[in-house]
């Protein structure tokens, strides 16, 4: 891949990373919630889930569902009903739990983020662009594994990044009266990102 393609992809997987979406409503939420170092698997997971999405979507999946569009509307049902699922909990948390206990609640898990990225419609979005636009026919096989490591290499700064401010208003957000209405904005915020996904 030249240099300058090379550039382009790892400036739209930065975008594309950083940018609001399912991920980063919840991991913002999470630092909130549960601080920096408990939100570390979630970031991880969704590192390794996606890495994982953009590899099948680069040998082949992509065409899979584009040949068979009933596939890619059961996905968004999936995807529709479990980010409604996530909204619902966010927005019903009224306490921020140091150890997951007081509440019941707990951060998401590695295999859970991991799992989640294979119907975020975001994530699928980023990943049939990323390799319809960047991949080289000329090396299929290499291509598709640097466009992988790209994005895995600029996710994780990206979504540390929502997670650190989500942190840095765990004080401020101390205030069940504020800790209830913020939780309720991002859970709303993670219903309305369904939006794009019913056009």
């Amino acid at each position: 891949m030249p240099v300058d393609s090379f550039l382009a992809l790892l400036t739209f997987a930065f975008v594309s990373s950083i940018s609001p979406g399912p991920n980063n409503v919840m991991l913002l939420a999470s630092g909130v919630n549960f601080g920096f170092w408990r939100t570390v698997p979630h970031m991880f997971g969704i590192a390794a889930g996606f890495g994982s999405l953009l590899l099948c979507v680069g040998f082949g999946l992509g065409a899979l569902l584009t040949s068979f569009p009933a596939l890619s509307i059961v996905l968004k049902f999936l995807g529709g009903s479990y980010l409604l699922y996530l909204a619902w909990r966010i927005a019903m948390s009224r306490s921020i739990g140091e150890t997951g206990t007081e509440t019941g609640s707990s951060p998401m898990t590695f295999v859970a983020a991991a799992a989640f990225q294979w119907v975020n419609p975001k994530a699928w979005m980023m990943a049939i662009t990323a390799m319809t636009v960047y991949s080289n026919p000329n090396a299929p096989y290499l291509s598709v594994f640097m466009i992988a490591a790209a994005f895995v290499v600029v996710n994780f700064p990206s979504v540390s990044t929502w997670v650190g401010f989500g942190t840095m208003l765990r004080s401020f957000l101390e205030d069940p009266v504020r800790l209830k209405w913020f939780n309720i904005a991002m859970g709303s915020l993670l219903a309305l990102t369904i939006v794009p996904m019913l056009r």
